[in-house]
């Protein structure tokens, strides 16, 4: 269940508990059971993605120890291009022609890459992103 429609979803529901119980020892059994409820699937939400990162993980650590260079290879060559797009990004393009021009020679203003998609692919691979920091903050 989508965990934005929870909020919502119990607040109908302990609407809808005052005008079927009128008595509020019976309303707050109710609302007790409610809330054990909503934590169980909550809990349950959990669990199943906790498995889901689980498999994941163990895909990762199958995909690396693999001695075909097909199913391995393929994270250190993102990480060589992703290299390779620094390099030429920050060091070649913008100094190659200043040194070419003290040696005599003239080079025209090398074409740029479009590093807007880069830096999140590269943050990615290499688990620097700020969201699950955020949310293990926030225990949510």
């Amino acid at each position: 269940m989508n965990p934005l429609l929870i909020g919502p979803i119990a607040e109908l529901l302990s609407k809808g508990l005052d005008r079927l119980f009128p008595d509020p020892e019976q309303r707050a059994k109710a609302q007790m059971e409610m809330l054990k409820l909503e934590q169980e699937g909550a809990f349950k939400e959990l669990d199943a993605q906790l498995q889901v990162n689980l498999a994941q993980a163990a895909v990762n650590k199958e995909e690396a120890g693999s001695a075909s260079l097909y199913k391995s290879g393929w994270r250190p060559a993102f990480g060589w291009v992703g290299v390779f797009v620094l390099l030429s990004e920050f060091i070649l393009r913008p100094y190659l022609p200043w040194a070419m021009e003290v040696f005599g020679f003239h080079v025209p203003q090398l074409p740029s890459i479009d590093t807007e998609m880069f830096w999140p692919l590269i943050f990615g691979l290499l688990g620097l992103g700020g969201m699950r920091t955020f949310e293990k903050t926030k225990r949510t």
